[in-house]
């Protein structure tokens, strides 16, 4: 039997909040039903595991940061713009309610030495999204293929690198982030 929608929401409202504020192993299931206020039987009629509730907070996750990255590109004027919108994105998204000390897919696979399918998955179609967009935003910036999938890959690391240091400088903006984004884009366009 299927979870009503005004539980489900519960529920992942419920996970998302703790396990992306307090950590998916200080966060035991109790916590997550008391929070949503239902029963056990009720969540694990949801999802098998703990995993695969948290599979389905990081899945409702990159459809909530997508739609705020979309916006940012939207607002750009120029291809150069819309590629490094993606700061602005990760400003705009932290500064909701919904927004956490850094990024809840880093945190996930930090928190497994080997983790499990369903997460592993998430994380992956993270990744695979991220590239996959800075991959085609670059496109009109650069004369190829390899040169945008290169430009991507170097923006992925520097987007990595920044939502790390929101650790280290909780209130820090990704300024420096983007400064280092324009110098490889200004570089690839030679």
């Amino acid at each position: 039997m299927a979870l009503r929608e005004g539980t489900e929401l519960r529920i992942l409202d419920a996970a998302e909040e703790l396990f992306f504020s307090r950590g998916v192993a200080a966060t035991p299931i109790d916590a997550v039903i008391e929070r949503a206020g239902v029963s056990a039987a009720t969540l694990y009629r949801g999802w098998a595991s703990k995993e695969a509730l948290l599979a389905a907070a990081l899945d409702r996750r990159q459809r909530a940061w997508i739609a705020v990255w979309d916006a940012a590109v939207e607002r750009a004027a120029d291809d150069a713009g819309r590629l490094l919108a993606v700061f602005d994105a990760l400003d705009a998204f932290r500064a909701q309610p919904r927004g956490s000390r850094w990024c809840a897919f880093l945190g996930a696979a930090a928190e497994y030495a080997d983790a499990p399918a369903e997460v592993s998955a998430a994380v992956r179609e993270d990744t695979r999204a991220l590239r996959d967009r800075l991959t085609a935003l670059a496109h009109p910036l650069v004369d190829s293929a390899e040169g945008a999938a290169r430009l991507a890959a170097q923006l992925l690391l520097v987007i990595t690198g920044d939502l790390a240091m929101r650790l280290r400088e909780p209130d820090a903006g990704s300024s420096t982030a983007r400064t280092v984004a324009e110098a490889l884009v200004s570089a690839a366009r030679r």
